[in-house]
């Protein structure tokens, strides 16, 4: 299908891009690298006025190292943060995360922040930024404030960001030395996930010291599996007792039921996954 009609927009500063999006309301949409919205806006589930491309903004991109932290800027590119050499030595469940994402034409052109803004709790980036601990900083007509990651996914498809804010970067803390591994069941190649499972584990001689769990597809929206995370600490990194802590994956959860599968399979998948992720995390 062909889109709607829309007035397109290109500022070149992230005011201006503030500014646009408070003129334009609920009429407007923010645009990076389309992964997202374009699909939505060729079926004609969306149909805004005016879309507002944040491409063109130099303090959107990039990667630094600021201190116990990186700072990754909301356009900056799936491909570019996944490889990374500070993204790779700092947080490594972000770059084996985004290389289950999609196929390369999208890492290419989608961004690691309009992925984040969309939502979609079957999105592969959601649970590792929130296992992780990240914060993000966005922008609005009322200046910038910093959500942290328990706070920013709201519902499905939903964050706890304004109409009138935009993403500006997200600073994940490092996690130099860990283990990290993302876990993903699909039925096809390049599918959204039934259930995955992002696992970053520090290990001293062999015992689990500190772990970190996210569940991707298990609820409205990314999953932080602390009873998990709670039950590792201390245990040996073996398949028996990594086995009876994943046992406890899909606590508190709600999954979805679809054509995939429904609630009770994907609980299992959870456990079963999570079991996995971490073993494979402890053995880096």
């Amino acid at each position: 299908m062909i889109p709607a009609d829309f007035d397109y927009l290109a500022p070149t500063t992230l005011d201006e891009a503030v500014a646009a999006l408070a003129e334009h309301g609920d009429d407007a949409k923010i645009i990076a690298g389309g992964q997202s919205l374009l699909p939505v806006l060729r079926m004609r589930l969306n149909a805004p006025e005016v879309l507002i491309d944040v491409g063109r903004i130099e303090g959107l991109r990039g990667i630094r190292d600021d201190g116990d932290a990186l700072v990754i800027g909301a356009t900056t590119t799936h491909h570019t943060v996944s490889g990374d050499p500070l993204v790779r030595k700092h947080a490594a469940l972000i770059a084996k995360a985004i290389e289950h994402l999609a196929d390369a034409q999208v890492r290419h052109r989608g961004t690691f922040g309009g992925a984040l803004s969309h939502a979609d709790p079957a999105g592969d980036l959601g649970a590792p930024v929130l296992a992780l601990g990240a914060e993000f900083l966005v922008a609005g007509p009322g200046g910038r404030r910093t959500i942290a990651a328990d706070d920013f996914f709201d519902d499905f498809f939903t964050t706890s960001m304004a109409d009138d804010e935009l993403l500006v970067e997200v600073r994940i803390p490092k996690y130099t030395g860990w283990g990290a591994h993302y876990e993903k069941f699909v039925r096809v190649a390049h599918q959204w996930p039934i259930v995955a499972v992002a696992a970053a584990v520090r290990t001293e001689g062999g015992t689990i010291a500190e772990a970190r769990v996210g569940l991707t597809n298990m609820d409205v929206t990314p999953v932080r599996a602390r009873a998990v995370e709670e039950a590792l600490v201390g245990l040996p990194a073996t398949d028996e007792a990594v086995r009876q802590a994943a046992a406890v994956a899909a606590d508190g959860t709600n999954p979805p039921t679809d054509l995939n599968g429904d609630a009770d399979y994907r609980r299992h998948l959870a456990a079963v996954l999570t079991r996995r992720a971490v073993l494979a995390a402890a053995e880096v």
